[in-house]
């Protein structure tokens, strides 16, 4: 039986299955942080301006900071921690690391997610389009030079495991 003010949403995140009670207010952001532990998603600007609350809705990059969590109701969410496994880091995640695309880390969430999906869609981008695919997610310590590099060498990872 449900309480009297709140919701039941069913969502997978990274291929787990959950049930959630949720007051229909909650912030999606909220809900995967709070109730089901994946802390991943930072709660930055709660405005969609940093993008540090990224997560990936049915294959959509969103903001979880501005979607209601009973909207991802039956939904198929990808949190950063669903990007690589325990035994290995993804490409993109090796990549950031390497090329140093990362200093505090606090949107790193955000830029992996948004970087596997762009190269999702254009796996040899140029500079300026990997510049403008990241515009939605502000890092404040970096300078983009080195995600630029990183995002560029995740490219050439991905192409070299697809040849394989």
């Amino acid at each position: 039986m449900t309480a009297q003010n709140t919701t039941t949403v069913d969502v997978t995140v990274n291929g787990s299955e959950h049930e959630l009670e949720v007051e229909p207010r909650t912030l999606l952001v909220h809900a995967l942080r709070e109730e089901l532990g994946y802390t991943g998603p930072k709660v930055g600007c709660e405005s969609t301006l940093c993008g540090a609350c990224t997560v990936r809705l049915d294959g959509d990059v969103v903001k979880s900071c501005t979607v209601l969590a009973v909207q991802a109701d039956g939904a198929e969410i990808q949190t950063v921690e669903g990007l690589g496994d325990d035994d290995e880091l993804h490409p993109i995640q090796r990549s950031f690391q390497e090329e140093h695309g990362l200093q505090c880390g606090y949107c790193t969430p955000g830029m992996l997610l948004s970087t596997a999906s762009f190269l999702e869609e254009n796996p040899d981008p140029t500079r300026e389009e990997i510049r403008e695919a990241l515009e939605g997610n502000i890092c404040r310590c970096t300078g983009y030079h080195n995600i630029v590099n990183a995002v560029e060498e995740a490219a050439d990872k991905l192409a070299t495991e697809e040849a394989r």
